[in-house]
C-alpha cells in the first residue's frame, strides 16, 4: 500500500496549503537540485517566494511546500522547504512575501522524496487537489547530498554540482580508478568538447583541473568567460578503461569520438 505525503505531514486544513514544484531558480542556468546540494538555500527561497502574477501566488497564512526535481529519477522530487507566509509584500516580478520556516517539519526537509507527475504547466498547485497524488518514494536517513556515485554510464552533472561531488569519497574513488573519454556540453548552444584522461591523470585529476581552471588548458575553452563555463557546462563520461589499458588506445578512442560528434568543426575541439 502506498504511503501518501500527507500521511506523514498530516495537514488538517488543506485549503491553506500550496505546493510549488521549482524547476529552476535565479537565471535558469543551474539545475535546481544543484542549489540544494551546494547550500544555496537563500536563492532557493527567493525563487520559491518569487511572485510574477497579478493576483499573487500566495496569501498571508498559506503554508507552502517547496520541491525540486531529482535528476535521473523520473517524477521524483525532493522536499526542500516547509514554511508559512506571514506577509504579502505586494511585489510583482520579485520576492513577494515574508515567511517563516515551520520547525515541526524540519526533520523532513531534505530527506523526503516524493513521486508526482506534474502534468500541468502550473508550478504552484493547491494541496487540496494535488497532495493525494504525491506518493512517498523514499525517506533518507540523512539530508540529500547527491554524493552516491551513479555509475560511469549515468554521470551527467553541471560544473557547480561536480565541484561539490568531486570532493566526496564515492566520486573520488570511482574517478581515480579509471581512464576514459569524456564529454563536455555547453547548454547555451549545444557545442561539445571531447577530452580524455590517461596516464597518471585518470578522470579524477583531469576533472579536478576543470574545477580549478574551468578550461582545463584547452585553447578554445580559454576564450570563453569563466562564469559561462561554470553556469552552462555539463560533464558526462562516454567510455571508461582500467589502468592497464594502453594510453594509445584511449587517445585513439578520443579521436574516434571527435570524428563521430564532429567536435572540431562544430564544437570546442581544435585538434
Amino acid at each position: 500500500m502506498s504511503i501518501l505525503l500527507n500521511d506523514i505531514l498530516q495537514f488538517n486544513n488543506l485549503d491553506i496549503v500550496k505546493l510549488r514544484f521549482n524547476l529552476r531558480f535565479a537565471d535558469n542556468k543551474v539545475a535546481a537540485i544543484d542549489y540544494f546540494v551546494c547550500g544555496r538555500k537563500n536563492e532557493m527561497l527567493d525563487g520559491h517566494y518569487w511572485n510574477d502574477t497579478r493576483n499573487g501566488n500566495y496569501k498571508t497564512g498559506d503554508i507552502t511546500l517547496g520541491f525540486v526535481p531529482i535528476p535521473q529519477r523520473k517524477d521524483c522530487w525532493l522536499l526542500f522547504h516547509v514554511g508559512q507566509v506571514t506577509a504579502d509584500l505586494n511585489i510583482r516580478k520579485g520576492v513577494g512575501y515574508e515567511f517563516i520556516d515551520l520547525p515541526a517539519y524540519s526533520k523532513y526537509v531534505g530527506r523526503v522524496i516524493i513521486r508526482f507527475h506534474n502534468g500541468s504547466r502550473k508550478l504552484i498547485r493547491k494541496a487540496k487537489t494535488t497532495i493525494s497524488q504525491c506518493l512517498i518514494e523514499e525517506i533518507l536517513s540523512q539530508s540529500y547530498s547527491g554524493d552516491a556515485f551513479p555509475g560511469y554510464e549515468n554521470v551527467n552533472v553541471s560544473w557547480h554540482m561536480l565541484k561539490y561531488l568531486i570532493t566526496t569519497v564515492s566520486w573520488k574513488t570511482a574517478l581515480a580508478n579509471q581512464k576514459g573519454v569524456y564529454l563536455l556540453i555547453d547548454r547555451r548552444n549545444g557545442k561539445k568538447y571531447i577530452g580524455s584522461a590517461y596516464g597518471q591523470d585518470k578522470l579524477l585529476s583531469r576533472w579536478e583541473n576543470y574545477i580549478k581552471t574551468c578550461h582545463g588548458n584547452n585553447s578554445k575553452l580559454k576564450k570563453l568567460d569563466v562564469d559561462d563555463i561554470k553556469d552552462n557546462f555539463h560533464f558526462s563520461i562516454i567510455e571508461t578503461f582500467n589502468a592497464n589499458v594502453s594510453d594509445q588506445i584511449i587517445i585513439e578512442r578520443e579521436t574516434y569520438w571527435k570524428d563521430v560528434l564532429m567536435t572540431r568543426k562544430f564544437g570546442y575541439n581544435d585538434n
